[in-house]
């Protein structure tokens, strides 16, 4: 087999964009500006799960509209996206992608089929069961992914957020607090798959509290001069994302760079590697990650029962933030945990 290669060129790429929020936040209307922006005046498809609701708009913007029912399976989103961009439609917004993941018949909804099929009613087997029932669904959303990356059109996909709390050991004694996550902001959190939102091109979250104004969950540096700090999403934002997708040159600020810096091996440093067992004090990690560290040892080590202990160290393990050292810390913990649980032998 021959292998070539050629420059690359940045052309006709299809954007994925993400915008999460409560009740009042104004994602389906920032989603209708940014589909605009985008079209360039062209008519654009909305996929709409919420009983009509996007047709509040229609007096707004220019767009034409499939209701998609239940039971919301990822191959029901991935027909009706390939339908639209078959259509021609330049822009496809899907306002709630967040049925695919908790709607009836979403993804929690076919876990709980498979764990049914497999384990009944027995509870035992069920938690046994637990990891095995998750491979259809997820083998089904990763098939509605590839479904997205491979349509000509650009996918603004809309999704509820929860405001959730969690409990956590501070000094020794357990408190409750506005969740922290890496995909929220002030305890409010997006539902949809985990990884979701990392996978898109651009993702934000929005606030109730300042309706339209985005929040970066994921935000490339190329991007940023699109989405200016604390105003609401606009019609501009689409257009330049447009451009940019088509090849054009980025909005430049200063901070987008012509050349890249590149080290070369032998120029690289040699760095030691952390102690495995204190990560979360390695300053090369961001606040995010070690929050989310932090969490998953506080579940670890609140967990009572052997069952307990075994979910939170698999929901540790499978969690892509954490890095290796990070999860070889969790091991430990288990490992520790374990011994406490087991019954002493007399």
């Amino acid at each position: 087999m021959t292998y070539t290669f050629k420059p690359a060129v940045r052309e006709n790429v299809s954007l994925i964009i993400a915008l999460a929020g409560g009740t009042g936040s104004g994602k389906t209307y920032s989603a209708m500006r940014l589909a605009t922006g985008i079209a360039g005046g062209k008519r654009f498809a909305v996929i709409d799960t919420e009983n009509g609701r996007a047709s509040h708009y229609a007096d707004q913007f220019l767009f034409d509209t499939c209701d998609l029912r239940a039971p919301f399976r990822p191959d029901a989103y991935a027909e009706a996206i390939k339908v639209a961009d078959k259509a021609g439609y330049p822009v496809i917004v899907v306002d709630s992608a967040s049925h695919e993941h908790a709607g009836e018949g979403g993804l929690l909804d076919w876990h709980e089929e498979e764990l049914e099929r497999m384990a009944g009613s027995d509870w035992q087997k069920r938690e046994a069961c637990k990891m095995a029932a998750w491979i259809k669904p997820k083998s089904g959303h990763k098939h509605m992914m590839n479904v997205l990356l491979q349509v000509k059109a650009h996918i603004i996909l809309c999704f509820r957020a929860e405001e959730k709390i969690e409990m956590v050991k501070v000094d020794g004694k357990m408190q409750v607090r506005a969740k922290h996550s890496p995909v929220g902001k002030d305890g409010w959190v997006p539902i949809c798959e985990k990884n979701l939102p990392f996978e898109a091109t651009c993702s934000f979250l929005l606030l109730a509290s300042n309706p339209g104004v985005p929040h970066p969950i994921k935000l490339q540096a190329q991007h940023k001069t699109f989405f200016e700090d604390g105003n609401v999403i606009k019609e501009m934002a689409g257009e330049h994302l447009a451009k940019w997708a088509a090849g054009g040159q980025a909005k430049d600020d200063g901070r987008n760079t012509t050349k890249a810096q590149v080290k070369w091996p032998d120029e690289v440093e040699t760095v030691e590697p952390p102690d495995p067992i204190m990560p979360v004090m390695d300053d090369s990690l961001n606040m995010d990650r070690r929050i989310v560290f932090q969490d998953h040892l506080a579940m670890i080590e609140s967990a009572t029962t052997v069952a307990a202990l075994s979910n939170e160290t698999n929901a540790a393990l499978d969690n892509q933030l954490l890095t290796t050292e990070q999860k070889a810390a969790v091991r430990i913990l288990r490992d520790k945990r374990m011994a406490a649980l087991q019954p002493k032998k007399k």
